[in-house]
């Protein structure tokens, strides 16, 4: 049977093992059960043989070392002879069936044993308590099936999710590809490149539309405006690309007309030097295998990378003079 949430207090004859907490059920009725357990079992020895006495005793020791299947034997042979008390030997088996820490309770078999009782010993002591046993469990075994229709239910609707997630990915998979072959056979220079230094973004502009969107890096110390020559910072402001060098170290490479005025006199008026030569480029000649992997880390001395592959894709729609937007 499954596992369930079911705790109890009952305490086995002579056991003194007792579990923390309440029965399954919390309910008075129990307590009575318990009582019950001790003074039949307190007259009921007096009356047995030692013999029966002793698988008893045992049956009780095994329970209380937490053996429940050593204990199930020794109660079964008791069964057979100690047949005065059989109504509390079902009872204890039943018990034992439902117990919170016995990992192979069974429901099923306990209702058996209880059964056995209210059918076959109408004037036992255990009767009533039986009948109020099999009702509680009778009723976790529903909660028990309820919450498993429940989490089959969980899994289909998880099952659909991820088959929509993949589907999803597909399309999008799909979305790129047609953009990638949109893009190769786009023909018309951009008007602008815009450069995002927060989001690490450069995009592409023809006549207001979006058509191709990039990761990048940036210089080494990337929050704020470039303000002298060896700060590892990328400018902020506008600009337009006025050269182009194919024996780049870095690929291939734009020059951006860095500094503008506003940076000329900026870097005067610290009594420093603007800096220059910065550039959209691609990766250091050698290290194209690192792809896409150099956006993890801000690496340059000030100016825009991207891989080869983009660094060629952006030089042949970027013609000299193109306006160049760097913000923050």
């Amino acid at each position: 049977m499954r596992s369930s949430t079911i705790s109890s207090t009952h305490t086995l004859a002579g056991t003194g093992k007792r579990l923390n907490g309440t029965f399954w059920f919390q309910r008075p009725f129990f307590l009575s059960t318990v009582l019950a357990v001790f003074l039949i079992s307190g007259c009921s020895h007096d009356s047995l043989k030692p013999t029966v006495e002793s698988v008893y005793q045992k049956a009780n020791t095994l329970f209380a070392q937490g053996d429940y299947a050593a204990a199930l034997g020794q109660y079964e042979k008791l069964l057979a002879k100690a047949p005065k008390t059989v109504d509390r030997v079902l009872f204890e088996i039943g018990i034992i069936y439902t117990y919170p820490e016995n990992n192979r309770k069974d429901y099923g078999r306990a209702l058996e044993y209880f059964r056995k009782i209210i059918d076959e010993h109408p004037k036992s002591a255990y009767r009533r308590d039986s009948q109020m046993m099999m009702l509680q469990i009778q009723n976790v075994i529903t909660k028990d099936n309820l919450i498993a229709e429940q989490r089959t239910q969980l899994d289909a609707y998880r099952r659909q999710i991820d088959a929509r997630e993949n589907e999803i990915i597909a399309l999008r998979q799909r979305v790129g590809t047609l953009e990638q072959k949109v893009f190769e056979l786009w023909t018309e220079p951009v008007d602008k490149v815009l450069i995002e230094k927060k989001e690490r973004r450069l995009t592409l502009i023809s006549n207001g539309e979006a058509i191709k969107i990039y990761k990048i890096s940036l210089g080494g110390n990337p929050v704020g405006p470039k303000e002298r020559q060896g700060d590892q910072k990328t400018p902020e402001g506008t600009y337009t690309i006025v050269s182009r060098n194919r024996h780049s170290d870095y690929h291939l490479s734009l020059r951006i007309s860095y500094p503008n005025e506003k940076d000329v006199k900026r870097a005067k008026e610290l009594g420093v030097s603007p800096g220059g030569d910065i550039m959209i480029h691609g990766m250091k000649n050698g290290c194209s295998w690192l792809g896409g992997v150099h956006t993890e880390i801000d690496w340059t001395n000030g100016c825009i990378a991207m891989t080869d592959k983009e660094i060629e894709e952006v030089s042949r729609l970027v013609h000299n003079g193109t306006l160049v937007e760097i913000k923050p």
